[in-house]
């Protein structure tokens, strides 16, 4: 095994989306960073339409936004960009589904978003349907513009941290980093080498992602259908076809079929015969591969100078669409702390507010997902849930949860914009407040222009932007992290003490101009 000399100051394992989207974060702050890929070459079928298609939602769009990528995401025909009600930034309200809820959909147009006081329409107001593959190739290009290092085919297989540094061994290589990231998926080399504690719940159906030939179309019907079996309590099956051919599958057996032998032509067609009640007959098997809606996370996303993003810290059932979005978020909040760690002016305890501020949203979402597949057990629970979500309070309710809307962190303060996403004002000028961010600096809004004695006083870590805007929401100045969350915010004419000591918090030290 040969040493590379070179102490990079992240590694990252795993080029997925998530350790892409990261990598790019850290370059901001101009660290050396490597990604580590297992996989020789990004392609597979299940990246591609109709299994690799995903929904990114609110916060997910805004951080794409915030660095300059959203554009080229949209470059795909086939991406559906849908603003959400009232919105005109990206073109005229859009009617029908806004979403689901274990397949029960509610309407975009009955969405009350006169209750989300603080949000703004702007280019990172909507949702996106998108490929998975597409979005990779985005990321990845980006991350090489900005000077990432990937390395494919060297996926990690081991590491020992030090005090100081941690050795990776990949590829009969060994590498030396600072820190080190596990972005390497649902069974994460770097979570189960690091001795990070996985709990949760085990699954109760076993997924298949199929592309088949079927003799016949006319006896399996296009859509999502569930099937029951009233005498066998709890025992269910579900099926949804997109396209002639392309399925998905969940066989509620407590996931006994997953990785349990090859997926035969025959043991698929037995399987949709049961799950959909009828005699289709397949006569060619292109695509397949299993999952479960197993449901776990990591008890902590950092153990000393070894971190955990993605679907290394928390796996659960594709269902809702929230797996991705989830771990965006992971990315989004940990970069900045990272690189503020590792330039040596982060505030202390900057980096397990990591764990602190992810691990609830984590969890959230895992008990999301297991409401799901409960109700996709219960055809009575079905009832009740559709009655509801078709109501203007129950849309809105299932908007805020999928679209990430009710996403805020504990950050302590009384004012109820603060842990928030911040709104995308805009200035006098047609600036909008989502593209000062783009450098991966904090912003200090000051619409009353009443601080300006504190120009340069954190360096180029915090922009002072000094204006007016075409709405203030009531607000007189806001403090913005890197990541577009409201560290502090003020409906008065804040005083320099209490934005001084906001920032502290979040910023470290001050910095006296020259």
């Amino acid at each position: 095994m040969t040493e590379d000399t070179v102490v990079y100051d992240v590694i990252i394992a795993g080029a997925g989306p998530v350790g892409l989207f990261l990598a790019s974060e850290l370059r901001l702050a101009k660290l050396s960073v490597l990604v580590l890929e297992q996989a020789a070459a990004p392609h597979s079928p299940l990246k591609q339409l109709p299994f690799g298609m995903r929904g990114l939602w609110g916060p997910s769009i805004e951080a794409f936004y915030r660095r300059g990528m959203l554009e080229q995401l949209a470059t795909q025909p086939h991406v559906d960009l849908q603003p959400r009600p009232g919105s005109t930034a990206s073109g005229p309200q859009r009617r029908g589904p806004g979403g689901h809820f274990a397949g029960i959909q509610f309407d975009a147009t009955n969405i009350d978003s006169s209750r989300w006081t603080y949000r703004l329409s702007g280019p990172g107001d909507g949702q996106m349907g998108t490929e998975m593959e597409h979005v990779e190739r985005v990321l990845t290009a980006h991350a090489l513009s900005v000077g990432v290092e990937i390395r494919r085919g060297q996926g990690v297989e081991g590491f020992e941290p030090s005090d100081d540094e941690v050795t990776v061994h990949a590829g009969g290589q060994r590498y030396r980093t600072r820190h080190l990231v596990g972005c390497d998926g649902g069974r994460s080399t770097v979570r189960k080498n690091g001795g990070f504690e996985f709990v949760g719940t085990d699954p109760e159906f076993t997924g298949y992602s199929v592309r088949v030939d079927i003799a016949d179309h006319s006896v399996l019907p296009m859509g999502r259908h569930h099937r029951f079996f009233p005498f066998i309590k709890g025992a269910a099956g579900m099926y949804t076809q997109w396209e002639p051919g392309a399925i998905a599958i969940a066989d509620f057996d407590g996931g006994a079929g997953h990785r349990s032998g090859p997926l035969s032509l025959e043991r698929v067609q037995a399987i949709l015969r049961r799950v959909s009640g009828t005699d289709v007959t397949l006569t060619a098997l292109h695509v397949a591969s299993t999952w479960t809606d197993r449901a776990m996370q990591a008890t902590t996303y950092r153990k000393g100078r070894v971190l955990l993003a993605g679907d290394a810290a928390h796996i659960h059932s594709p269902l809702g669409g929230q797996g991705l979005n989830l771990g965006f978020g992971d990315a989004m909040n940990l970069g900045w702390k990272l690189a503020a760690t590792i330039r040596g002016d982060s505030p202390d305890g900057l980096l397990d507010s990591y764990t602190a501020e992810r691990h609830p949203v984590g969890a959230r979402v895992l008990d999301w997902s297991r409401a799901q597949v409960a109700l996709m057990q219960s055809p009575a629970l079905q009832g009740v849930v559709r009655d509801l979500i078709n109501t203007r309070d129950g849309a809105t309710y299932f908007a805020e949860r999928v679209w990430g809307v009710s996403l805020r962190y504990d950050l302590g303060g009384d004012h109820p914009l603060v842990g928030r996403s911040c709104p995308d004002f805009e200035m006098e000028d047609g600036t909008r407040i989502g593209t000062l961010l783009r450098e991966g600096n904090g912003l200090l809004l000051d619409f009353g222009r009443s601080l300006r004695s504190l120009d340069g006083l954190w360096g180029d870590r915090v922009r002072h932007v000094a204006g007016d805007v075409k709405d203030r929401l009531g607000l007189s100045a806001v403090l913005v992290r890197p990541d577009g969350f409201v560290a502090w915010a003020s409906d008065a004419a804040p005083s320099r003490e209490d934005v001084t000591r906001a920032a502290a918090r979040w910023f470290a030290s001050i910095e006296r101009p020259a």
